[in-house]
């Protein structure tokens, strides 16, 4: 893994770890994507690849300029019999996956598709991070299906798993971009809005900053992203841990953190609102009159 924006020398994700740096991870592609009429929803197919290769391009380069400094490659639903499902829900699946990579012998990062009831056999957070490490995992976390606050409950509950075991590891969240404390085991494709109505839940770039805070200092290093997260939640991240890493990403040149860049607005109220108090205070409204504020999911 080489830095954004050649941030050092080249190192390998591990010493990155090792040695308590920030890796900030990249968005969302498949919904991101399909917003930008270049993937098929449902069974969300990385086509695009072949069909768009130059929007699946622009959009690593709008992560890495936002701030990242790690690009997973787009392969989600990619395999020859596309799968029911990639994602791990099973602490026993993911577990097999970490023993055959273990034969390559390069670092692991292992992430499960769970929330804080587990996985579907009803297996703790805390549980399947004790098996992922002692199956050779370096990095365990969670990644998609929940929101950020409901993922930080998961990690806190991973952490205090392996804490309990004598075991240690490097943690990594992935959540949604989405708020959705109303989803149950299955998580957000459970919701009624799912995928074509979770605009409302999109979390600001203020909530993302209080995500990356919370996470750094449950002591989580990797922090990026899932479904949902644009470039502008990603550059959210890097400003708000910015004194941690010692590196503004080159989005950040024209972008005020926390809106301090509109002290220079003709409009005095709109120049009150240049603090971080003002958005991280604000309880922003839908606009949507009639609207419930939580759903009922399906399954």
């Amino acid at each position: 893994m080489a830095p954004a924006g050649g941030r050092g020398a080249k190192k390998g994700i591990l010493e990155h770890l090792d040695s308590g740096e920030l890796v900030v991870g990249d968005g969302s592609f498949l919904i991101t994507l399909e917003k930008r009429g270049c993937v098929k929803a449902g069974l969300w197919t990385p086509e695009a690849i072949a069909g768009h290769p130059d929007a699946v391009r622009q959009l690593h380069v709008e992560f890495l300029r936002a701030g990242s400094n790690v690009m997973q490659t787009f392969t989600f639903s990619a395999s020859g019999d596309n799968m029911e499902s990639q994602y791990f829900e099973y602490a026993e699946e993911a577990v097999w996956a970490v023993e055959v990579l273990k034969e390559s012998r390069k670092p692991m990062a292992a992430t499960m598709c769970i929330g804080p009831e587990g996985d579907m056999h009803g297996i703790t957070p805390g549980e399947c991070a004790v098996k992922l490490v002692k199956a050779g995992a370096s990095v365990v976390g969670v990644n998609c299906r929940f929101g950020p606050w409901t993922s930080l409950k998961t990690m806190r509950l991973m952490k205090e798993g392996l804490r309990a075991g004598g075991l240690k590891a490097h943690l990594v969240v992935q959540s949604l971009g989405f708020h959705m404390p109303d989803c149950s085991k299955g998580g957000f494709v459970d919701l009624p809005e799912y995928p074509f109505a979770l605009e409302p839940r999109v979390a600001t770039r203020w909530d993302t900053q209080n995500y990356a805070r919370e996470a750094y200092d449950l002591g989580v290093r990797y922090i990026g992203r899932c479904c949902g997260f644009e470039p502008y939640h990603i550059r959210a991240i890097a400003e708000e841990l910015a004194p941690e890493s010692g590196f503004l990403p080159p989005a950040s040149d024209k972008h005020g953190s926390w809106g301090s860049g509109l002290d220079t607005h003709s409009k005095p109220w709109m120049g009150a609102r240049a603090r971080r108090e003002y958005w991280e205070n604000l309880l922003p409204a839908s606009g949507r009159p009639f609207c419930p504020s939580l759903s009922k999911p399906d399954a």
